[in-house]
């Protein structure tokens, strides 16, 4: 990983158990029966991005497709509405991946929020096209309270890869 221009440790490699760990869990979170309101943030959808940025050959868009194929069947909703909109997230994210490591984490909110409002946009398009109803004004929320969540997750899940390397008197690092 590129390291960005304010920081001052190098990050160690993730470990592929946590990754997998991070997006179960968010995955499991978004299970969990809130009264779906069309404001909450879509945490799977926030993790995807995440590792999209800091892990682009480990989770790719297969994985946001499969992951909203999950999705679509747990919320009863049309077979590839959530897919759809995972992988253009998960593109999306690739795509501006080495450009958004540049930033601070602030700046980085502010280029995440359209990839965010994008993937919402395109799920209402999707539902309202088969003949679902409008689910409400709250929708504009969620794309706001995904990217307001980024620094949360920036500090929760790179904290693992920031501790202090094996102290070894050999190595200059």
């Amino acid at each position: 990983m590129i390291m960005p221009r304010g920081s001052d440790q190098l990050l160690l490699p993730v470990n592929p158990l946590f990754l997998w760990f991070t997006l179960l869990v968010a995955f499991a979170l978004n299970l969990v029966p809130l009264g779906r309101h069309a404001g909450m943030p879509d945490l799977i959808a926030l993790v995807l991005v995440f590792w999209n940025v800091h892990q682009p050959r480990r989770v790719g868009v297969g994985w946001a497709f499969l992951f909203g194929l999950f999705m679509d069947v747990h919320q009863g909703a049309l077979l590839g509405q959530h897919a759809l909109a995972y992988t253009l997230l998960s593109y999306l994210a690739i795509t501006i991946h080495r450009r958004l490591l540049w930033f601070g984490v602030v700046d980085q909110l502010l280029h995440v929020l359209p990839l965010f409002a994008a993937a919402h946009a395109v799920s209402l398009i999707v539902r309202l096209a088969v003949g679902d109803g409008f689910p409400g004004w709250w929708l504009l929320l969620a794309p706001f309270a995904e990217a307001a969540l980024w620094p949360v997750a920036t500090a929760l899940l790179l904290a693992p890869q920031r501790r202090p390397p094996d102290p070894d008197k050999n190595r200059p690092l």
